[in-house]
Order: C-alpha cells, then sequence, then structure tokens
C-alpha cells in the first residue's frame, strides 16, 4: 500500500449568481489538480453560487440553480476518479446551511454543514444559515430528484463526520472555524484524521495573510496532520476583495503557497507529500470518535516509493504598504470588468488623496500587463489622453476580451 499522497488546493475569482461562470471555473481547477496527478481537489467556500448572493439565499432558485451546478459536475467526465470537493447552501429539513459537498465518480460521500458561522466585521452568515449545532451527529438527507438520477442514491451522509479512505482519514473545516478556539481539527486530530481541508470565503485586510499562516502552522503544529487551505479571490459583488492565499502545510510547515494577489481567476496549487511524516509526528492522543464515511479509494498509489515529496518553504509576505497598493488595485479590476461600465476617469487635483488614488490606479494597470505577459487569458484596459476639472486626467475602459499575446481595442488605443 502506498503512503504518499498529492492533493489539490485552489484559489477561484467567483462571482454571486453566475452559475455557467462559477462551474465553468471549478471545472477548470479540477482539470488542472488532475493534470497534476492530485486525488483530492478543494475548493473555496460556497463557490457553486458565489459568497457574495447577500439576502438572494433566502431565494429557492439560488439553491435550485446549485443542485444544477452539482449535477453537471457530477456528470462531467472531468470530475471522475478525483475526490471533489465543493461549497454550495442547502436546504435541510427546512433549514438552509453552509454546506460542502463531497462526491467522487458521479456519487455523492458526504454533505457536511458549517457549524461555527461568521457573524462579525463584514460578515453576517446567521442572516441566511444555522449553523449544524449536532456534534458527531449524522442524518440521512433525501437528495432531490435531479441528483438522485445521476448518482443512483436516495440518501447521502448528512453532518459532522469524515471521510475514510483506504490509506488516510480527511475531514472538513469551513472558514470561520479555524478560527475559533474550539477547532474542529482538534478532535478531529484527536481521532485520526490525517488531512484537514478548509474552503474560506476571507477577505483581504491589512496583516490578515499573517494570522492565516500563523493559524493553519499552529493547528499542524500541535497534533501533526497535513492542512489544505482555498480561498475566493477578486470581488464577487461585495464591497471586500478576497484575497487567495491558498496553500498547503504539514506538521506546522507550510510547503506549498498560492498568489495573495492576482487576476488570475483560475489558480490551483498541488503537494505531494508523505502519510508516514504525519504518523511519525504524532505520539499518543486521546480521542473522541468522529463518525467515518468508508469511500473504496485511495489517494496514494502502490509504487510510490521514488516519488518526490514537497519541502517546507518560507511564506512570502508582502509589506503593508505592498497590500495597501495591491488589495484595492485588484478589486478596481474587479469592479471595471463586472460592472461592464465604460471605464474610470481619475481627476487629478495634485493633492494627496489623488495622488494615493492614481498610484493604485497605476498598479491595476501593471498588474494587468504582467498578467497579459505571462500568458493569463484576460480583459484588455485601453488607456487614452484626457483630462478631469481638477487637472489632466486618465480614462481607462476595457478592450474585447482577447487571447495571450494578442491585443485589440478601440482605434488610436494603446494598452498601459
Amino acid at each position: 500500500m502506498g503512503r504518499k499522497v498529492t492533493v489539490a488546493t485552489c484559489s477561484l475569482n467567483q462571482w454571486a449568481l453566475d452559475f455557467e461562470g462559477n462551474c465553468e471555473r471549478i471545472l477548470r481547477s479540477i482539470e488542472e489538480a488532475k493534470a497534476h496527478g492530485a486525488k483530492y481537489r478543494l475548493g473555496p467556500e460556497l463557490e457553486i453560487c458565489g459568497y457574495g448572493c447577500a439576502d438572494h439565499f433566502y431565494e429557492s432558485d439560488t439553491l435550485l440553480h446549485s443542485f444544477q451546478v452539482l449535477r453537471n459536475l457530477l456528470e462531467s467526465p472531468v470530475t471522475q476518479d478525483i475526490i471533489c470537493d465543493v461549497g454550495m447552501p442547502i436546504m435541510h429539513h427546512n433549514v438552509r446551511y453552509n454546506c460542502r459537498v463531497l462526491f467522487l465518480n458521479r456519487k455523492i460521500l458526504l454533505i457536511r454543514p458549517k457549524m461555527m458561522m461568521a457573524n462579525h466585521g463584514n460578515y453576517r452568515e446567521v442572516r441566511w444559515f444555522s449553523p449544524w449545532n449536532k456534534l458527531r451527529s449524522v442524518e440521512e438527507y433525501f437528495l432531490p430528484r435531479m441528483i438522485q438520477e445521476v448518482t443512483g442514491q436516495d440518501t447521502v451522509p448528512f453532518g459532522d463526520c469524515v471521510l475514510s479512505t483506504k490509506d488516510t482519514c480527511i475531514g472538513t473545516e469551513i472558514c470561520a472555524e479555524l478560527w475559533n478556539p474550539d477547532s474542529p481539527h482538534i478532535q478531529m486530530g484527536r481521532d485520526g484524521v490525517e488531512i484537514f481541508t478548509n474552503s474560506s470565503a476571507s477577505h483581504h485586510e491589512l496583516r490578515k495573510a499573517d494570522q492565516r499562516v500563523n493559524l493553519i502552522k499552529s493547528a499542524t503544529t500541535k497534533s501533526g496532520g497535513i492542512y489544505l487551505y482555498a480561498n475566493q479571490r477578486g470581488c464577487d459583488g461585495d464591497r471586500v476583495y478576497y484575497d487567495g492565499c491558498a496553500m498547503v502545510a504539514i506538521n506546522g510547515d507550510v510547503v506549498a503557497q498560492g498568489a495573495q494577489f492576482s487576476l488570475d481567476d483560475v489558480e490551483v496549487i498541488t503537494a505531494t507529500l508523505d502519510l508516514e511524516d504525519v504518523r511519525s509526528y504524532r505520539g499518543e492522543l486521546e480521542f473522541k470518535p468522529c463518525h467515518r464515511v468508508k469511500v473504496d479509494f485511495s489517494l496514494s498509489g502502490c509504487d510510490d516509493v521514488y516519488l518526490p515529496t514537497h519541502q517546507p518553504i518560507e511564506w512570502h509576505f508582502h509589506t503593508p504598504e505592498e497590500e495597501i497598493s495591491l488589495g484595492p488595485a485588484c478589486w478596481l479590476w474587479d469592479y471595471l470588468r463586472r460592472s461592464g461600465q465604460a471605464g474610470f476617469l481619475l481627476p487629478l487635483s495634485g493633492g494627496v488623496d489623488s495622488s494615493s488614488t492614481a498610484c493604485i490606479v497605476h498598479c491595476m494597470c501593471v498588474l494587468l500587463c504582467r498578467a497579459v505577459e505571462g500568458g493569463s487569458d484576460v480583459h484588455f484596459l485601453c488607456v487614452f489622453p484626457g483630462s478631469g476639472q481638477d487637472g489632466p486626467g486618465l480614462p481607462v475602459c476595457p478592450a474585447q476580451s482577447v487571447g495571450s499575446g494578442q491585443t485589440r481595442g478601440p482605434a488610436g488605443a494603446r494598452l498601459c
């Protein structure tokens, strides 16, 4: 039996209620994860419908369209032979939950509802969702007919449980649960769970990346284990900017890091790790058993003895000045392309406020040019000379979306 596993996590730039686009980006991430040999793919929180749906979560259509996307994912050949972990809202016994749906080869393995809600600062999750308060409790969830037709299942496990594959055990956390003093990974680690996953919609806040990294390193330092962190990216319709930072850690060390500020819609990071490193790290631990869902599947292979594993890396933190520049710049670009407006008009009066704004707009243009040069498929900016009432201005308008290496726009336009 093998012991080395290749796992994948990602940052996705999802749009609220853009079910078709969100599905396409999820499939792209799964395809990329499989191309790197991953057997488990983790995505951001509520990635199917988008995190920022606000009161649209009250509408039954949001739940319906989420299940339609889930059906498309189940039917797609891209999702075969890899455990897929996706996020969506689900109503169980007339109560709405923020859930993870884990499936493999057209079979739903389990539905794990969020237990600890984010309800402070920018977050109002209890307005739309209820927490799952039944610790170590699992119920039967009756699937909608459209899903039954694909899976052949009438019911699936719903609740606080973990996956038990042939070679390891996988447990789920959702966003704020990592930040809680009684995080689920504590008890799951005591019960022998070796791989922890966390799907988040965590917004950018100055120096918040430091806190994430410290929490994840601490979680795996205390009792060992592999930790996968996935996060939303971009502004999905709200005022905040989600800043990625997908990562993989093992036994207190980060081994793979995703970008914090990027214009890429899909970023997948993978890591190959040795389960024996987790087992040798751990000593005797008291435990309270988790309900296990047995899965006839292995994350490792039988001939992995020579497969190299990812080694610890030093996390690259942006300086506060870089965060202040890059975060708003990425938000500006997402806002421009999603609003469908003609562009920004930047009047410059020479004061510190307009000068700072000009620097952020300049940073946005530099990021876009770098993304184009790097081969990313993004919408281009066309910059035209202009003027505002308070001085020279810089109107910025989006040109047509074209493949990397091409520029196309109105006559006289130049790429900034």
